[in-house]
């Protein structure tokens, strides 16, 4: 019989953090801009994300889209963004942060954890640009992450399942390796089965058209599907 495994949705709005919470799961990750690969949702979502949720909600830190070699002034900004996700009522933020010959940025990663405590701390898919996974996971623990949201250094993370087994197995219960990316109900169990993860994440988005009805306004909203 197949263990109990976590279920972390990854949404950008009410609706889909509410959808999330009647299907069961047990965690979300809030973030905004979705189609961009996420970035910090605003003061104001979390907020009202909170106030309608009892599942545990993970906020995500990332100032803007792309690399995740941050300067002083983007590190400013996330130090801001935790201490606002932890005033909010937060139960952990997702994180990531690397130097530029691409390992973990332990000086800034830890900063970063010790504003963020007794919040959950999470290392996000910065992970899959880092140059050596299984020296990075170790790093990782050191800084005392909870947990580290990954594809295996792949596109999707059923063709990162080799890596996964890896960073699952190594890391034992000293840190939960979260895989994400490309999961859906075709390859969800074969993901959990051949890794062995105690949690899996994945956001299940559907399009609907927009209400607008003016020719240059006729826009797409993504939300969580039922």
């Amino acid at each position: 019989m197949m263990k109990p495994v976590k279920v972390e949705v990854c949404v950008e709005n009410l609706t889909s953090a509410r959808i999330a919470q009647e299907s069961g799961a047990d965690r979300i990750e809030l973030c905004s801009a979705l189609s961009e690969g996420g970035a910090t949702p605003s003061a104001g979502l979390i907020r009202t994300v909170r106030n309608e949720l009892h599942i545990l909600m993970h906020v995500l830190v990332r100032p803007r889209r792309g690399n995740f070699l941050y300067n002083d002034d983007e590190f400013a900004c996330m130090k801001e963004d935790v201490l606002t996700a932890k005033g909010l009522g937060a139960d952990g933020v997702v994180i990531g942060l690397l130097t530029a010959d691409g390992e973990i940025d332990r000086v800034r990663t830890a900063a970063l954890i010790t504003l963020a405590r007794p919040m959950s701390v999470t290392i996000h898919r910065a992970f899959d640009s880092v140059k050596d996974p299984l020296a990075a996971l170790e790093t990782c623990i050191e800084l005392g992450v909870d947990r580290i949201l990954t594809s295996g250094q792949q596109q999707k993370a059923e063709a990162g399942i080799p890596l996964l087994k890896l960073l699952v197995a190594q890391a034992g219960n000293r840190l939960t390796i979260l895989p994400g990316s490309g999961v859906n109900a075709g390859n969800i169990l074969r993901i959990i089965e051949e890794t062995g993860a105690s949690e899996i994440h994945l956001s299940a988005k559907e399009r609907i058209a927009g209400k607008m009805t003016t020719a240059k306004t006729k826009c797409l909203s993504v939300t969580l599907c039922h």
